[in-house]
C-alpha cells in the first residue's frame, strides 16, 4: 500500500509558497491528492493543508528531516503526519456520559479516526460504560489540584497520547496543565450563549426564554471557555420545551459538536491562527 501523509503549515505570506511545497513533494516522488490554502490579509499569514502519497512506503521522520530546509527558508511552522494513523485520544469525564458514549461508539464503528486507550474520571459512575467497550477506566479523585493533574500528564506520556478530550469533565485545569496540553486538548462547552455559565445552563436558558441553544467545541486554554473555537452547533427551541427538554436535546448537540471537532483535529484540518482557527473542510 502507498504511504499517505498530511502536511499542514503556517508562515508569513509571500509569493511562491504553494509552488515551493508542490515542488518539494514532486521531487520527493510524491503525488498530491488534495490541497487547500488560505491567506489571512489581517496579519499576512499563510495557511496550507496538503494530502499526498507515495507509490512506496516512506518513513515520516525521514520526510520531516528532508523538509526542514524548505521550512527554514520560508519560516514555516510545519506538521507532517501519517494520514491513516488513528489519533490516540485520552477522554476525561465526570458523571455525564452522553459525549463519552458517542465517542466510544464512533471509535468502535470506525467512523471517527481515533483510538481511545483509556478514560479518566474524577468519579466511578461511567466505568461500566467504558469497560463495555474494552477501554480501561481510571478513577482519579480530585482531592487537591496537583495530584490528579500530575496523574493526567503521566498518562499522556505513558500512553503516547496525541489528544486530550474533556467530554463534560467538570473540573478546571490549571494554567500549567493548559500550557502543557496547548493545541492538543479539546473541551465541549455546554452552551452556545456564553452568558449562561456555571450550573444548570439549560435551566437558565429556559428561564430566559431562549429560542436557540447550542454547544461550542474549543481548544483548552488558561482562559476558561475562551479558547480558539473549532466547531459550534445550534438547535432551535420554543416555549413548549421545559428545562429538562432543553437538557435532553442539548446533550445531542454537545455530542455531535464534539465529535465533529475531534474529527477535524484528527484529520489535521484545524490550524491555529492566534485566538482563532483556520478550518479546512
Amino acid at each position: 500500500m502507498p504511504s499517505t501523509f498530511v502536511l499542514t503549515l503556517s508562515c508569513p505570506d509571500r509569493p511562491g509558497l504553494v509552488f515551493a511545497v508542490a515542488r518539494w513533494i514532486s521531487e520527493a516522488g510524491g503525488n498530491i491528492l488534495d490541497s487547500q490554502q488560505f491567506s489571512d490579509p489581517t496579519d499576512a499569514e499563510f495557511f496550507l493543508r496538503v494530502h499526498f502519497d507515495f507509490p512506496d512506503e516512506r518513513e515520516v521522520e525521514m520526510l520531516r528531516a528532508a523538509m526542514s530546509p524548505m521550512a527554514a527558508e520560508h519560516r514555516m511552522d510545519v506538521r507532517l503526519v501519517v494520514a491513516e494513523r488513528p489519533m490516540r485520544t485520552l477522554v476525561l469525564v465526570s458523571k455525564e456520559g452522553h459525549c463519552l458514549n458517542d465517542l466510544l461508539y464512533r471509535q468502535s464503528t470506525g467512523s471517527l479516526n481515533i483510538e481511545i486507550p483509556a478514560v479518566v474520571s474524577n468519579h466511578p459512575d461511567l466505568e461500566r460504560l467504558s469497560t463495555s467497550y474494552d477501554v480501561p477506566f481510571h478513577v482519579v479523585p480530585v482531592v487537591d489540584k496537583d495530584a490528579p493533574e500530575a496523574r493526567l500528564l503521566e498518562l499522556v506520556d505513558d500512553l503516547d497520547i496525541d489528544l486530550v478530550v474533556l467530554a463534560r469533565y467538570m473540573q478546571i485545569l490549571s494554567d500549567d496543565t493548559c500550557r502543557a496540553l496547548a493545541g492538543r486538548a479539546i473541551n465541549i462547552h455546554h452552551s452556545f450563549l456564553p452568558s449562561f455559565k456555571g450550573a444548570r445552563p439549560y435551566q437558565q436558558a429556559h428561564d430566559r426564554g431562549v429560542k436557540l441553544i447550542g454547544a461550542t467545541a474549543h481548544y483548552v486554554t488558561a482562559a476558561l471557555d475562551e479558547g480558539p473555537i473549532i466547531d459550534q452547533g445550534v438547535l432551535r427551541v420554543d416555549h413548549r420545551m421545559t428545562g429538562a427538554d432543553l437538557a435532553r436535546v442539548g446533550r445531542d448537540v454537545e455530542s455531535q459538536t464534539l465529535s465533529r471537532a475531534i474529527q477535524l483535529h484528527a484529520e489535521s484540518r484545524v490550524l491555529m491562527n492566534g485566538p482563532r482557527t483556520v478550518i479546512f473542510d
